[in-house]
């Protein structure tokens, strides 16, 4: 590939083929290196190397731009169809979602823990109920209360025969929950 470009810049090149060639090999190439590079962004960050480390390597100037380059790379599947910039806005909502769940699951953790404790102590529920009403029961020596909301949840699924009344409990704490998230990404969208 290097012996094709220098022979193109001093316009020795044999065909016009080899440059087509050259070019989509180019081509692949930086399809490739687009699909790696958020991969190994990744893997990096997993292993506990700061945003602030990567910058440079990244080839920019801050902590926020490459963390913003990796959000632009990365295409999850649940994404598809998103713009790279719609990437980078899609993560910062559920990001703020997630900060504001957290901090509502903190100001409300008596409720949250009573009404866990409720669903992972029940004892007539049936076979298709018990592994939920379990991970609620696990989920309970957890310190943080934003965990035990999903299980709950998938536990109500299964019990609004036998105790629509627990139900409807979780229910409005995950009506709750839904509504902080929406306003907190509609607060990051109005700004």
């Amino acid at each position: 590939m290097r012996e094709t470009v220098e022979r193109a810049v001093d316009d020795d090149v044999a065909s016009a083929d080899d440059l087509v060639t050259a070019l989509a090999a180019v081509r692949e190439l930086r399809e490739e290196l687009t699909d790696w590079e958020p991969l190994l962004i990744g893997a990096a960050r997993r292993l506990g190397v700061s945003w602030a480390d990567l910058a440079p390597v990244l080839g920019v100037a801050s902590r926020q731009a490459a963390e913003r380059r990796y959000l632009r790379l990365r295409k999850p599947e649940h994404e598809i169809g998103l713009t790279a910039d719609g990437r980078v806005q899609a993560e910062r909502d559920r990001r703020a979602g997630l900060r504001a769940v957290r901090a509502w699951a903190q100001d409300n953790s008596e409720v949250v823990r009573k009404l866990a404790a409720l669903v992972g102590s029940l004892d007539d529920v049936g076979d298709e109920a018990r592994p939920y009403v379990d991970v609620v029961s696990r989920t309970l020596g957890q310190d943080d209360p934003v965990l035990l909301i999903a299980p709950m949840v998938s536990a109500a699924a299964h019990l609004r025969d036998r105790h629509p009344d627990l139900v409807a409990q979780v229910d409005g704490v995950h009506s709750e929950v839904e509504h902080v998230r929406r306003q907190a990404v509609d607060r990051r969208v109005r700004r």
